[in-house]
């Protein structure tokens, strides 16, 4: 573990360590730990029972039970291995379809094509992908105190995504988070800076402290690279040789070297898909522009009241209902370089606006901060990193990134252009996310400033009306339905369809020119790197030069090298054909996932500290196999899943666990319960709510997406929010309100194996949360569609989407006798909150 402690901490502690000699030092053969060793090239064994295997894991796993004297268990039923199988590969359930199939397809090999199938699922590389944020400690905040939001991280969480479904070669996932930026894959290198980091204004403004910052910050990427590849904790070395591994001070600063010249930070990215994306939002751009022109000729004036003052239109506008999610106010066209826009009255509390933009003829967002254009205001009420005056054109959507006036009922904002611009139409919103609805402007005012410096109104909404107790949905967005009552029902017709294709362009443009960033590193002249007494940056030692440690090779380079090389031959060393450790760690992970426990139980610690493998004859062949098929994670998950040991019944034999309590030698399949993103994932699946909806920015899973404290938990959820967890907007350090309980890292620190904890929470939290409620409303919904109002029906359907199997009669009779009391809601509820229902079989 890295040093998180004050430097004159650090110096106490040495007082009195330092008269204690190094394991490394008292060992006559460091080199020797088991861990450094070249991979056996023994073969497999050849146990009595060798018609029991079914693939090569097989015959390591039996030939450890027969030695210790106990039988396997018997297959598992075909159900129990589908849903084991579609959680372990895609952390989804099965559907009933899929599951009855299987269950009646004759075929040989049925087991091999549903592995297949599950293996080619986008849902693969989401479940997977999981497991290795968790490694390294993604998420979408900065971390420490202050916690900042950090907006662009979410492209390097996609490339891991696409990197697992497409089944990366190892070598390669490996080069290209450490140099992506020499390889066409820029987003992949923000593995580099997935850690907490302090920002430049978050440091004190003494050298002596920044300097102790970007020691922090380096730190991180050292520790994050020999943990998630090498499996070793080289950072204890941070401030003394290491008192346990052959690892040296010299060793971790030549590591570090190889990182002098990273920064944290946003780039640009200059890949291939991202110049695909310009090409995009090119053409859309271009298709909008067509739309805007049409609409030019079929839309009428949807401003939201009378005209008043010097208006440059007399013609009487259509009122539009006001709605918190979206409000757009067009007039004829005028050029000015200043824009107001009053807020007169709110249905509660001060003014808040989520984001305002105006449009030019050429439907451009003129009002963005990105093209020069100042804002000032009547006065703000700042929360920081949630309301500030900056967020009200900053191109963000969200409460998170509004703006809110000091005044109850009242405020104004001000833009003001770099230069003319031709406009014709305003949109704002309270919050286009959806989730607050409070300190809507209910009367508002629009002007335009003029050269002489008086301000013309253009739109004055003083009696326009909000939603009723709703927000609209998606498709009520910008549709004046009073306005387009104006027109004859051709052009009705046709304008509401160019409406909504405008919408869906200006969503897609957004979205592309958002992610033409990432929080992947920013990369400059290295800095000198010195071997640094006591890990104190204040106590320089000689220079360093960038260098792998000694016990594991002999690459080094000049102190001059230049940055790319660096990361360069770093990514060349790691993945040198028969690299031993790097194979094993890797491997023991992807066991770790299909059994719960890796051959190793100290994943990121193959050091003297860690555990020796369970199986290391095993462990070896694996790897040697995982090197001959090039890396492929998807060979050793077949291997895996259709072996005899992964298809073993979960039964309890107490003669076996007498002799083997924890299963360690594998005499049964380990059931576990399921990770919190999977319940999630899985409950929205059998409600029929999951939306698949894949990559870019992530949903909220609370009121604000950074700061210091205070999150607001989001309790509803709808649209964004129902897609896959992984895909949530994940604040560092801060536990998702319901399935936090579960055992949900918090990207604090690197989770290489989650703990599995039963606790009274997760059991409240599971049975009395809105999200389970609602799920459970909308699992009975879907069971009266499909099942009919019959309630043995309801029941068997009940049982078949959530378990994947028809009720027995004695549960159908339960059940039956539950419903004469109580609703339908709560037999979901209760199914939806069962061992079958959470844990893997």
């Amino acid at each position: 573990m890295p040093c998180f402690i004050p430097v004159w901490i650090r110096h106490l502690a040495l007082a009195f360590w330092g008269a204690v000699p190094l394991l490394a030092e008292a060992t006559n053969n460091p080199g020797t730990h088991w861990a450094f060793q070249p991979l056996s090239q023994a073969e497999p064994p050849q146990p009595k029972a060798v018609g029991w295997a079914r693939t090569v894991p097989d015959l390591w796993i039996l030939d450890a039970l027969e030695r210790a004297g106990i039988e396997p268990s018997p297959e598992a039923d075909r159900i129990a291995w589908l849903r084991r199988v579609h959680f372990d590969l895609t952390g989804l359930p099965p559907t009933p379809e899929e599951a009855l199939a299987f269950q009646r397809d004759p075929r040989p090999d049925a087991t091999e094509r549903v592995v297949e199938s599950l293996l080619q699922s986008p849902a693969y590389g989401e479940r997977w992908g999981q497991q290795w944020l968790d490694v390294v400690r993604y998420a979408d905040t900065h971390g420490f105190e202050v916690n900042t939001e950090r907006p662009n991280a979410w492209p390097y969480r996609d490339y891991v995504i696409r990197a697992f479904n497409a089944d990366t070669p190892y070598p390669d996932f490996i080069r290209q988070q450490l140099a992506g930026d020499q390889h066409g894959r820029d987003a992949a290198t923000g593995f580099l800076v997935t850690a907490s980091v302090l920002l430049p204004g978050q440091i004190g403004a003494d050298d002596i402290s920044k300097r102790l910052a970007r020691q922090d910050a380096l730190d991180e990427i050292v520790v994050n690279t020999a943990q998630s590849f090498l499996g070793l904790s080289i950072g204890c070395a941070r401030c003394h040789d290491h008192k346990f591994d052959p690892i040296s001070s010299r060793d971790y600063f030549g590591m570090q070297a190889f990182f002098a010249g990273v920064e944290y930070g946003d780039r640009e990215l200059t890949d291939l898909e991202t110049q695909t994306r310009r090409e995009d939002i090119r053409r859309w751009k271009e298709r909008k522009a067509a739309v805007v022109a049409t609409l030019s000729r079929l839309e009428p004036l949807a401003r939201p009241g009378t005209p008043t003052g010097n208006s440059p239109s007399g013609s009487t506008a259509a009122r539009v209902a006001l709605k918190a999610r979206m409000n757009s106010d067009r007039f004829a066209a005028v050029t000015t370089r200043r824009i107001r826009f009053t807020v007169l009255e709110t249905n509660s509390l001060e003014p808040c606006i989520d984001e305002l933009e105006v449009w030019d003829l050429e439907s451009r967002n003129v009002a963005l901060a990105s093209l020069g254009t100042q804002v000032r205001s009547s006065g703000d009420t700042t929360v920081e990193n949630r309301h500030e005056l900056r967020f009200i054109h900053d191109g963000q959507y969200g409460n998170s990134h509004s703006w809110m006036s000091h005044e109850k009922g009242r405020g104004w904002v001000v833009l003001e252009f770099p230069e003319p611009r031709r406009i014709d139409r305003v949109s704002w919103a309270r919050d286009r996310e959806g989730v607050f609805s409070d300190r809507l402007a209910t009367a508002y005012r629009i002007e335009v400033g003029t050269d002489s410096g008086d301000w013309i109104t253009v739109a004055d909404a003083s009696d326009r009306k909000p939603f009723e107790g709703r927000n609209p949905t998606a498709d009520e967005w910008e549709l004046p339905a009073a306005a387009l009552a104006e027109l004859d029902p051709r052009s009705r017709q046709q304008t509401q369809t160019l409406l909504d294709e405008r919408l869906r362009l200006e969503r897609a443009i957004a979205g592309a020119v958002a992610s033409q960033h990432a929080f992947a590193g920013i990369f400059r002249k290295p800095d000198r790197i010195h071997l640094l007494r006591r890990g104190d940056p204040e106590q320089p030692g000689p220079e360093v030069s960038p260098a792998v440690p000694e016990v594991l090779g002999t690459v080094r380079l000049p102190a001059d090298a230049p940055e790319p090389q660096r990361r360069h031959a770093l990514a060349n060393w790691l993945t040198q054909p028969n690299a031993p450790l790097i194979a094993r760690v890797m491997v023991n992970r992807i066991w770790q996932g299909h059994f719960g426990t890796g051959l190793v139980d100290t994943p990121s610690d193959f050091g003297r500290t860690g555990s020796r493998p369970s199986h290391s004859g095993l462990l070896d062949w694996l790897a040697r196999e995982f090197i001959a098929n090039g890396g492929s994670a998807k060979h050793l998950h077949r291997l895996i899943v259709l072996s005899s040991t992964y298809r073993q019944s979960s039964g309890h034999r107490k003669e076996a666990a007498a002799l083997d309590a924890d299963a360690r030698l594998l005499w049964r399949y380990p059931a576990r319960r399921l990770d919190s993103e999977p319940i999630r994932d899985a409950m929205l699946t059998v409600s029929g709510e999951l939306n698949r909806q894949r990559g870019g920015r992530g949903f909220d899973l609370f009121d604000q997406r950074g700061g210091l404290s205070g999150f607001k938990p989001v309790e509803s959820f709808s649209a964004e929010g129902l897609r896959r967890m992984i895909y949530a907007h994940k604040v560092r350090r801060e536990p998702e309100a319901v399935f936090g309980a579960f055992d949900c890292p918090d990207a604090g620190q690197s989770t290489s194996r989650r703990r599995e904890s039963t606790t009274p929470i997760q059991a409240l939290n599971l049975w009395n949360s809105r999200f389970t409620l609602e799920r459970s409303s909308a699992l009975a919904r879907r069971v009266r569609r499909e099942a009919g109002s019959l309630p043995q029906n309801q029941v068997q359907r009940a049982f078949l989407l959530t378990l994947s199997r028809h009720a027995t009669t004695a549960e159908e009779q339960e059940a039956l006798e539950a419903l004469r009391g109580q609703d339908l809601e709560v037999l979901c509820r209760a199914l939806l909150n069962s061992n079958e229902f959470l844990f893997i079989p």
